[in-house]
């Protein structure tokens, strides 16, 4: 699920780098020049976060974050040439969830969009959480739907990896060996030149951490097997 977010800022060279910037992270990105443009996307659009700009001429970024709370509960982080402290409590008493001083940086920028995004999605997941739901740090396991989301992103696995995640993500902190698993996942007898299991495994760790910056979350405990801690 790729994440579409709202760029409103009245300076058209501000709207464009976000722009270049955000789209080269993979995000989907729609431009606004003023709050009334705004609204109306929003109204059209299915906007997971907005980047919104406080000082704009007419309705100003205060007044468009009141407007939006009035009726869409997604993220907003505020932009503004100023940073006196005044106007981040306005900005944050006003509904907005983060809020950076211009000129900013991309990559501090970039770091507190993908934070919102994940903490939306948590407190989404945990509305939505059912006995055939798990999570794991920031990934959610949909057993009912066959589907594995790591932040608003969906891992693509195959049916295979998709029972092996589920398997040791059911049964968090046991250590199972390559034949259990085998016998489990497959339904069939495992003989022990069968490498099977330690193919897929390796398949299944490199697509979970492309989608979480390394991190392991499947643990090999060498001589023994795989786990997935507590």
């Amino acid at each position: 699920m790729n994440n579409n977010i709202l760029v409103v800022d009245d300076e058209k060279e501000i709207r464009d780098l976000l722009e270049i910037n955000l789209k080269n992270e993979g995000y989907n990105v729609f431009k606004a020049s003023c709050g009334e443009e705004c609204l109306s996307i929003l109204d059209k659009e299915d906007i997971n976060l907005i980047v919104l700009d406080i000082m704009m001429p007419g309705m100003d970024g205060i007044k468009v974050c009141e407007k939006v709370r009035e009726k869409y509960n997604m993220p907003i982080l505020m932009l503004s040439a100023k940073g006196e402290d005044m106007d981040k409590i306005q900005g944050i008493m006003t509904g907005a969830d983060d809020y950076v001083c211009k000129p900013f940086n991309h990559l501090e920028l970039t770091v507190r969009i993908r934070a919102l995004l994940r903490r939306a999605y948590f407190l989404n997941a945990k509305m939505q959480v059912s006995e055939d739901t798990i999570r794991i740090e920031s990934m959610v396991i949909d057993k009912k739907r066959h589907k594995v989301m790591i932040d608003y992103n969906e891992v693509d696995l195959t049916a295979r990896e998709f029972e092996i995640l589920y398997l040791l993500a059911s049964n968090r902190g046991r250590v199972f060996n390559a034949e259990e698993i085998f016998e489990r996942v497959w339904q069939e007898q495992y003989y022990q030149s069968n490498n099977t299991v330690m193919v897929h495994m390796s398949r299944l760790r490199d697509k979970l951490e492309q989608h979480m910056e390394g991190n392991k979350i499947i643990h090999t405990i060498w001589g023994v097997g795989y786990k997935i801690e507590k």
